[in-house]
């Protein structure tokens, strides 16, 4: 049975030898990018295009046509190859500049045996002029495909410097170049009149000239149109000319293949996707389970909001038909819509189910085996717990979800070093929950947070090479900061008072204007002899209290110029606290990444369209693996003075 993709949705490929057929209704260029493990291509030897169209396990026509058909053999291509993308392309001078002007593209993805496996109509393409049509891609050791139907306005050179090509425009004019149409030959000159041919045949015979043959060479033809690259035969018969149903290339008398059998869902493993150590394969997977599950979620909402305008759609024809309301026709046409509707939803739910259960069988075999810079704080690896000799990757603020399956959650990491700073939302904004919450109690789970953010950060730096500073003005955190302090993790006791928090910002400025005249000059060596080189948190709290206009303008330097220079800011605040300043702060809170103590749906995901629901980190109750964790810290730390 055929899978009728939807953008976004995924299929897994049962056979690795593939014949790709696209139906445009109106000459394109189809081609292929080879992708490493990020997605990115390295160069144009990675690309197969009709100027170049054979790459080892990709074949691509050397023409621009309607009907274009690509073979692929992904058991052939190189074990760097992690995805191959299909893409079309509107050639130069055709009368086509777009192709929401045009019919729809199709494309379908068959097996060994002609059977296809999937297809995809790709829909909503509208000033597009190059559009990435398929994407064929390794998971779990297993290749799948996905629809893209990812267009672009600027054309094939835009699709090819979006996946990381350099000169992406001398490559598409080359591309176009290779199936632009040849101008047309020129005439040859007429002959040169022979002039004994004006003799009469008595003077021609007995004079000089010899006597020439009649001309019997029949008048040129016109060439022949290419005759079409051999395809897969499925051994059903080729139907006569002019009947009716598409057209058969198959050998009448070449027997079909049996169809392979369904291949079950690989078995999960931890650490599967690549990279040179664990840490990274253990982060990629982790961030190829949020792509699974963000593309499979995305399907399935297209698929619905397709399912039930085309209904809207046949009820409002059923109606607008008077001579159905006759008969009973009408009723019998809103049952059918309704059951054309309600099967492609089915459908749409049976495929989210197999990926929602796959990706959950999957987080239960990756959850146990991340190390403590991405494990949860309930992970048993906390017991075990040693200061690292180097920093990790990236680190974990939360966890992630979508209403499809609230019970299957993606760990949301974030890359080391910070590009940006935090900010622990503890106003009550937008959201339901925070709402329902006492307005001190939603302070006080905010510094909590906070508190825990910073531990993992500690947690996740050698020894030495990460301090913290705390700006508490009106010593109101002094309850939640107590691990922190009781644990002597800090760079000094927190910061109270006005003084107190104007001191601590001109020193952390003055490093940054430092290290940045440093860098910038080629003088690191150049640096005072006292100068702390270490990665610095600089926590505030209960912010706008205890700063004054200069204090406010050092904290947005510290914001827009610190994380260069390894200073990064983590704000535990309301913004409605810092109304007064009016837009002043905009730019400050837009450039921290907004964390929520309470369970919420403020993540926007501008990729698919996502509202991501965030899940704070929670230490269990009466747990004290922070407080053990931040005594090996100091340990560590105070070891590696001594």
């Amino acid at each position: 049975m055929t899978a009728e993709l939807v953008r976004g949705q995924n299929h897994p490929l049962p056979d690795t030898r593939l014949e790709i057929r696209v139906s445009a209704g109106h000459p394109v260029v189809a081609g292929a990018t080879l992708g490493d493990e990020h997605g990115r291509v390295p160069g144009a030897e990675w690309v197969a295009h009709p100027g170049s169209p054979s790459l080892p396990g990709v074949d691509v026509p050397g023409r621009c046509a309607a009907d274009l058909r690509l073979t692929v053999d992904l058991g052939a291509v190189s074990d760097a190859v992690h995805r191959l993308s299909v893409l079309l392309a509107l050639p130069a001078g055709t009368g086509a500049g777009r192709f929401g002007a045009l019919a729809a593209p199709f494309v379908a993805v068959a097996g060994r045996a002609g059977t296809d496996l999937a297809s995809y109509t790709i829909t909503g393409l509208d000033s597009e002029s190059a559009v990435v049509a398929l994407e064929l891609y390794r998971r779990q050791g297993a290749w799948k495909v996905r629809a893209m139907g990812q267009g672009y306005e600027g054309g094939l050179a835009a699709l090819l410097g979006d996946q990381g090509l350099e000169r992406p425009a001398e490559l598409a004019a080359s591309i176009l170049a290779a199936v632009a149409p040849e101008p047309p030959a020129a005439e040859p000159a007429p002959p040169v009149a022979d002039p004994a041919a004006r003799l009469p045949e008595v003077e021609r015979v007995g004079g000089s000239t010899p006597p020439t043959a009649p001309d019997t060479a029949p008048a040129p033809t016109p060439p022949l149109p290419p005759t079409p690259p051999a395809v897969p035969t499925t051994g059903t018969p080729t139907p006569a000319m002019g009947t009716a149903g598409p057209i058969s290339y198959a050998h009448p008398r070449r027997q079909a293949a049996a169809p392979e059998p369904r291949q079950a869902p690989p078995t999960p493993v931890a650490g599967d996707a690549s990279g040179w150590s664990m840490d990274e394969r253990l982060y990629n997977q982790v961030w190829g389970m949020f792509e699974d599950l963000a593309r499979t979620a995305a399907a399935y909402r297209s698929a619905c909001d397709f399912a039930e305008s085309r209904l809207d759609r046949e009820l409002d024809q059923s109606l607008s038909d008077y001579r159905s309301r006759v008969g009973g026709a009408n009723d019998a046409a809103r049952a059918t819509a309704r059951a054309r509707h309600d099967e492609l939803v089915e459908r749409a739910q049976e495929v989210l189910d197999r990926d929602l259960a796959q990706l959950a069988a999957e987080a239960e075999v990756v959850e146990p085996a991340l190390p403590p810079a991405y494990a949860r704080w309930d992970s048993p690896v906390w017991h075990a717990y040693r200061v690292p000799a180097e920093e990790p990757m990236a680190i974990r603020l939360g966890d992630l979800h979508l209403p499809e399956r609230t019970d299957l959650r993606i760990p949301m990491l974030v890359r080391l070093p910070l590009e940006r700073g935090l900010w622990v939302d503890s106003g009550r904004g937008h959201s339901e929950a925070a709402g329902l919450l006492d307005e001190v109690e939603l302070r006080r789970l905010a510094l909590d947070c906070a508190v825990a953010h910073a531990a993992r950060l500690l947690a996740a730096h050698p020894a030495g090479e990460f301090a913290v500073h705390v700006l508490d003005a009106a010593g109101a955190g002094t309850a939640a900061l107590a691990p922190l302090v009781d644990s002597d993790v800090l760079a000094a006791p927190p910061a109270r008072g006005a003084a107190g928090v104007s001191a601590v910002l001109e020193q952390l400025t003055e490093r940054v204007d430092l290290l940045q005249m440093a860098l910038r000059g080629g003088a690191a060596d150049a640096l005072p002899p006292g100068l702390d080189t270490a990665r610095q948190l600089l926590i505030v709290h209960d912010f706008p209290h205890g700063f004054d206009d200069r204090a406010v303008t050092r904290l947005r330097y510290l914001a827009d110029e610190g994380p260069s220079v390894g200073v990064h800011l983590l704000m535990v605040a309301d913004r409605a606290d810092a109304a007064a300043y009016g837009p002043l702060l905009d730019p400050l809170w837009k450039s921290l990444l907004r964390l929520t103590p309470v369970a919420d749906d403020h993540l926007a995901d501008p990729w698919v369209g996502h509202a991501w629901s965030y899940e704070p980190p929670i230490l269990p109750p009466g747990s004290r693996i922070l407080r053990e964790v931040l005594a090996q810290v100091t340990a560590a730390r105070y070891g590696k003075r001594s």
